[in-house]
């Protein structure tokens, strides 16, 4: 994920604007802006195996899946992120074309150099998401997923898929397919 940063204090709007025209994508925090470094081959296999399964089942649900080149949004914080994979089943979201507001279900695939901020401050972050019912981490090294989900009290449960399980489910969006599926032509 962050690669540089420039010194520049940016307005969301400001940001916003140079992003449409950027070679290079950036996530903003607080006024300033990351620029992204790029993915191996098996991040972007598993990111783009989950993304498929997950839009075949939620055709027609009214639910939409995007994947790496959409942002999301949290007002409350001052922030951008580009999620690996999220979904979002708010028709609110439907009225911003560059960015979701309500997503229900955010991944992130781990690479080196981005798995401490994605546990760690990233998480943090998303948990402002009053929408957001589920976190999920996929490795790359390893078949391992990590599905951390809002319960009733608003605490996050952790629930880890390994090669020992066949499964692996996202309540958030009533989800189940394989550990084979999801890391499909992927070599470690």
């Amino acid at each position: 994920m962050i690669a540089s940063s420039q010194p520049n204090y940016f307005t969301p709007d400001e940001y916003l604007q140079m992003e449409e025209t950027s070679s290079i994508k950036h996530e903003y925090i607080n006024g300033y802006i990351y620029a992204m470094a790029g993915a191996s081959d098996p991040h972007v296999t598993i990111a783009l195996n989950l993304a498929t399964l997950l839009r075949s089942h939620v055709r027609g649900s009214g639910c939409r899946v995007y994947i790496a080149d959409m942002k999301a949004r949290i007002e409350s914080l001052n922030r951008y992120y580009y999620p690996d994979v999220m979904v979002t089943c708010d028709s609110r979201d439907q009225e911003t074309p560059v960015h979701k507001r309500f997503p229900c279900l955010i991944v992130e695939v781990l690479s080196d150099s981005t798995e401490a901020f994605d546990r760690g401050d990233k998480f943090a972050d998303y948990q402002a998401l009053e929408s957001l019912k589920e976190y999920v981490l996929i490795n790359t090294k390893r078949q391992r997923v990590e599905c951390f989900r809002r319960n009733d009290d608003g605490l996050w449960v952790l629930q880890t898929y390994t090669s020992q399980e066949k499964y692996f489910r996202l309540n958030s969006i009533n989800f189940e397919a394989t550990i084979a599926e999801l890391y499909e032509d992927v070599v470690f």
